[in-house]
């Protein structure tokens, strides 16, 4: 206690002094006798102005020119081209407006350093230039969100109805994948059904889920469209998917989608790259714990035939787990023979959460 109280005592000791040196100065000032030699370092600081813009432009253009493919890798979506259209409109905006602005802050630094004898000009109010520099920037902006707004509701509305329904489950730290069987259709999952074995919560009690599959890569068909029903077990992730310019939240207890139509099939993109090794891939760009860099999951993208005879390899969810669908039917049977006294209110069971949420 005692040596904070020192301490204590040491900064105010401080600050006091400091505002009596600063109360000779002003008062030197007033008096008229305060005279500051500035010397060589105003000229010197103005000159570094400008080394630091020629110097830091020129390094942001060689960067920029060294980087731009790992920037920008190949476009295999049709809404990438407008979304890669859209970033660089607005990149061009933003960035001819932070080059002239910059370019200013120095050249006037260096311009309008401190000389003897020369006094600043006071412009007190323009009101025409202050019309100019907000209704500009306004229609810009406003231009620029809309088109947004635009692409945002085309890639999160409503998917065609013949597309391919994927179901992406982000957990710490994988990616779970569920497709529907040839029903098409995604059955029921409840979060109270989740276990080591059913990591989804597939409920097998419902038809529909019964020809479900589960699945460790993303196999999705070239030209065709694809919807991405998207949700979080745990905390928030993101479906990110750099080549078809995809990213969407995966949110806790709030289901997302994004749907999108590939254009280039793996095999083509490897040719395309000279790589044979390519592979399309879905990370989570979200730091979600300790592991959040392994969080990565591959990506096929297959001609039309080839993802038939894929989807039509598959084996059930239901069909690999027959002691789950087993426990699924005995306690089904328990639930309808057990008896409910007269007196005993009955509890409403939880409403599952459906595909039909999204």
């Amino acid at each position: 206690m005692s040596a904070l109280t020192i301490i204590a005592v040491l900064v105010l000791l401080l600050v006091v002094f400091g505002l009596l040196f600063r109360l000779q100065i002003l008062s030197s000032i007033f008096s008229g006798s305060f005279t500051r030699d500035i010397g060589m370092s105003n000229s010197v600081n103005a000159v570094l102005m400008l080394v630091f813009l020629v110097g830091g432009g020129g390094w942001f253009a060689y960067s920029f020119v060294e980087n731009y493919s790992k920037m920008n890798p190949p476009i295999a979506s049709v809404h990438g081209h407008h979304m890669e259209t859209m970033f660089w409109t607005t990149m061009g905006v933003i960035g001819v407006a932070f080059a002239i602005t910059q370019t200013l802050l120095f050249v006037y630094a260096y311009k309008y350093q401190h000389k003897e004898g020369r006094r600043a000009y006071f412009f007190s109010h323009n009101n025409k230039i202050e019309v100019i520099w907000t209704i500009i920037p306004a229609i810009v902006m406003a231009s620029l969100i809309f088109a947004g707004w635009k692409a945002w509701t085309r890639i999160t509305g409503p998917a065609p109805k013949d597309s391919v329904v994927v179901e992406l489950m982000g957990k710490q730290f994988n990616w779970l994948v569920r497709y529907p069987g040839r029903d098409l259709k995604l059955g029921v999952i409840n979060y109270r059904l989740i276990d080591a074995t059913n990591d989804f919560g597939i409920d097998l009690n419902d038809q529909a889920s019964q020809d479900d599959f589960t699945v460790n890569e993303i196999h999705v068909p070239k030209g065709h469209p694809v919807l991405f029903k998207i949700r979080s077990r745990d905390v928030l992730h993101a479906v990110y998917m750099p080549n078809f310019r995809v990213q969407m939240y995966a949110v806790p207890g709030m289901p997302t989608r994004f749907w999108f139509t590939p254009t280039t099939s793996t095999d083509e993109m490897r040719a395309k790259l000279g790589n044979p090794k390519f592979n399309y891939e879905l990370a989570c760009n979200q730091v979600c714990g300790k592991s959040h860099y392994a969080m990565k999951a591959t990506i096929i993208v297959d001609e039309p035939d080839d993802y038939q005879n894929w989807f039509a390899s598959q084996k059930s969810f239901a069909s690999q787990n027959p002691d789950l669908v087993a426990s699924f039917k005995k306690k089904a049977i328990q639930d309808i023979a057990k008896p409910t006294a007269p007196s005993e209110s009955k509890e409403v069971t939880p409403v599952p959460l459906a595909n039909a949420s999204f």
